[in-house]
């Protein structure tokens, strides 16, 4: 693997020139993209496989894969953003994170994504606190006292 490949994440294999005409293909939203020449369409990683899971609900990975040629490791990527979600009533699922609770989408449940987001917030009044001690908050001062002296 090359340097640029570590330091770049994996960009689900988009579109930049059109096949068709070699004109630049320009984001449209939802993973897809048209040529400015000549209006060509087409689709990034995530847009191949949401397109074919709007036509065949409740499809595999496996099944995706093999159809629009998406590896498995991208569409768990993908479903692990949460830019895709596992279908109601699959027998396939995610496990969170934290507690390893079946989930559909993400990398945690909803009990501890609260959590997390709570402690995240206490971490930061925390550090704002200690950020703040240095500028005066916090320390006593004698009645009268002059706060500055001058040299």
């Amino acid at each position: 693997m090359d340097r640029e490949n570590l330091l770049m994440p994996e960009t689900f294999n988009i579109p930049r020139v059109c096949g068709k005409c070699g004109g630049v293909m320009v984001f449209k939203g939802l993973g897809e993209y048209r040529c400015e020449e000549c209006g060509e369409l087409a689709y990034d990683d995530y847009g191949k496989v949401r397109c074919y899971i709007e036509e065949h609900k409740g499809a595999t990975a496996a099944e995706i894969e093999a159809a629009v040629g998406v590896s498995q490791k991208t569409i768990r990527r993908l479903l692990r953003e949460g830019r895709l979600e596992v279908a109601e009533g699959s027998r396939a699922f995610l496990r969170c994170d934290l507690c390893d609770r079946p989930i559909r989408s993400g990398r945690y449940c909803p009990d501890c994504e609260v959590k997390m987001h709570r402690n995240l917030e206490a971490k930061q009044r925390e550090q704002h606190k200690r950020d703040l001690q240095g500028f005066g908050l916090g320390q006593q001062e004698a009645e009268g006292q002059k706060r500055f002296t001058r040299h």
